[in-house]
């Protein structure tokens, strides 16, 4: 039992526990602004559920990173195939009865177990870091030939054609920026790089002639057609319109936390929280909000940086690029600049499965920091 206490501090002390700490700030600010807008009363879809549920995701967040962090990555990585199968598993389910999603969409994002329910595309982001980062850790410097392009592109296809099944682009569109990001990092070729930013207006067309629905297409023309904003007023344009105005109503300082006069916005709690910091606590709040987020990208980049090998690297700035790009697309939505296309602030945002999600993710970078001696493991260290 000594032994076993020695060894489990040694693994604690081993621990980006600034990190932890960042983590839990955001989920508990998070939860502390739900509670003002069930005081305030901003939203009859806003209950006292929300920031309990949050603060008790935001515990099982921090035990789920924890438990991710004994585990040695590499070990984590040698049985991608199960964090695969699971991802697939639960996306597939989605064509099932269990599938379920708001009244009178067309979008199934999530799962309904009867006692709780998930929402599978957050699961499958943090599997999808795991298995690319093995991919291209085990392609190495070949990566850039191209047998080993087309594999990787075939190992993208797999989990955007499942997103893109139920409906859900913005996810999909998540996991692209990921895998350039990871790309990139890995050493992607330049000419391949350009290859790709032409592809992308091929693409665009194909995507907004042939899959997009009028729904998504009015979601973006009220960004940049005035007259389409104002027939949509009460329509696509109405969340985004009243978020701008929610927004500058809060000035420099905010309106306050509560009993002030508040703006209503359809999913305040989700994917609209943003607004609502920005209407009780001002500007100074939204910049304090993205000050907070932005540390805990520079700390997941200083895990990176230590990282011992190119695996471990990887998967740092998977996380990176998951906690980066969530929040570029949610702030973009909030300020009418993206969009609406359900992503929330990551660990702000209520949602159970993308808080769960998020912190798997740390624990990950956690794990990456614990083991970056070749010797120490969390109940042994190797001997010369």
């Amino acid at each position: 039992m000594k032994r076993v206490l020695k060894f489990s501090l040694v693994y604690f002390k081993r621990l980006d526990k600034l990190l932890i700490l960042l983590c839990l700030g955001a989920c508990f600010f998070s939860a502390y602004m739900l509670y003002s807008m069930v005081s305030n009363e901003v939203s009859p879809f806003v209950h006292s559920r929300h920031y309990k549920m949050q603060i008790g995701m935001g515990l099982a967040g921090l035990s789920a990173a924890l438990i991710v962090a004994v585990v040695n990555y590499k070990y984590i990585a040698k049985f991608w195939f199960i964090g695969a199968a699971a991802g697939v598993l639960l996306m597939l389910l989605l064509h099932t009865p269990l599938g379920v999603g708001p009244q009178g969409s067309e979008e199934i994002n999530w799962l309904d177990f009867g006692f709780t329910t998930i929402q599978p595309s957050e699961f499958l982001k943090f599997f999808y870091v795991i298995t690319y980062s093995a991919h291209l850790a085990k392609a190495g410097k070949r990566m850039n030939q191209i047998p080993h392009l087309m594999l990787l592109a075939a190992h993208t296809a797999v989990p955007c054609l499942l997103l893109l099944s139920r409906g859900d682009f913005g996810t999909t569109l998540v996991v692209l920026l990921i895998t350039f990001t990871m790309l990139f990092i890995a050493g992607l070729w330049w000419r391949y790089v350009a290859a790709i930013l032409a592809l992308v207006p091929v693409v665009a067309f194909v995507m907004w002639n042939y899959i997009f629905k009028n729904y998504h297409r009015l979601r973006i023309l009220v960004l940049i057609d005035e007259e389409v904003q104002e027939a949509e007023m009460l329509g696509f344009y109405h969340q985004q319109h009243r978020s701008l105005i929610a927004i500058g109503s809060g000035e420099l300082t905010g309106r306050g936390l509560f009993g002030g006069e508040y703006i209503y916005i359809p999913e305040y709690q989700t994917d609209f929280i943003f607004s609502y910091i920005g209407m009780t606590l001002g500007f100074a709040g939204t910049v304090a909000t993205l000050c907070l987020i932005m540390f805990i990208l520079i700390r997941i980049l200083s895990n990176c940086l230590i990282a011992k090998d190119i695996l471990g690297k990887y998967m740092c700035v998977g996380v990176f690029a998951m906690f980066l790009y969530n929040t570029i697309i949610n702030v973009g939505m909030t300020l009418a600049v993206m969009p609406v296309i359900g992503q929330p602030l990551p660990l702000i945002g209520a949602g159970g499965s993308a808080v769960l999600a998020y912190f798997m993710g740390i624990g990950l970078v956690l794990s990456v920091r614990a083991h970056k001696d070749k010797k120490h493991h969390m109940f042994y260290t190797e001997k010369d």
